[in-house]
């Protein structure tokens, strides 16, 4: 008798990933690429702050980092919402303080990628590394945990450095 692995999305992978880093609350708008995300937050008793607009997402999330020590948590979606966040984003990596911005990307095998098209941005990863230094893309659901842990280890271990192995920095 073969058992099958129950398969898990991309974002109950996060969300748990993110619990287990003792995130409770999460600031950000709903839109068509992290709805996934957003299926699985009140299962996981996560609770969710809905602004008007990703940069006061990203300014909400910097004054909850500020208040309660811990790390404030920003969900956009792609695209243009990043860019929005991202003045919020670079105050708090200029202010060291913890914000993790979490947008998903264009579908990998997206039909429209790499022509501009909807919500995308060329290089939305180099978008927000020019900015704050680090940014990191998964490719799979399995990559999540570890990129949500490298994450959290870069936000509470001091002021953010870019990676080493990929540096563009002078």
């Amino acid at each position: 008798m073969s058992m099958t692995v129950p398969r898990i999305s991309g974002g109950d992978a996060l969300v748990r990933a993110l619990v287990a880093h003792g995130t409770e609350l999460v600031f950000g708008i709903p839109g068509t690429h992290n709805l996934g995300i957003y299926r699985h937050l009140a299962e996981h008793d996560v609770n969710h702050v809905t602004p008007r607009h990703e940069q006061g997402a990203g300014f909400a999330a910097d004054g909850y980092a500020r208040v309660t020590g811990k790390p404030g948590v920003c969900l956009t979606t792609s695209g243009p919402a990043v860019l929005n966040a991202l003045t919020a984003v670079t105050q708090s990596y200029s202010d060291s303080v913890p914000v993790l911005l979490i947008s998903p990307g264009m579908p990998l095998r997206h039909p429209g990628r790499g022509n501009g098209t909807l919500h995308e941005v060329r290089n939305q990863s180099a978008a927000l590394e020019a900015a704050i230094g680090y940014s990191n893309r998964v490719h799979s659901v399995a990559e999540i945990p570890l990129a949500v842990a490298q994450a959290f280890a870069h936000m509470t271990s001091g002021r953010p450095r870019p990676p080493t192995s990929k540096s563009r920095w002078t």
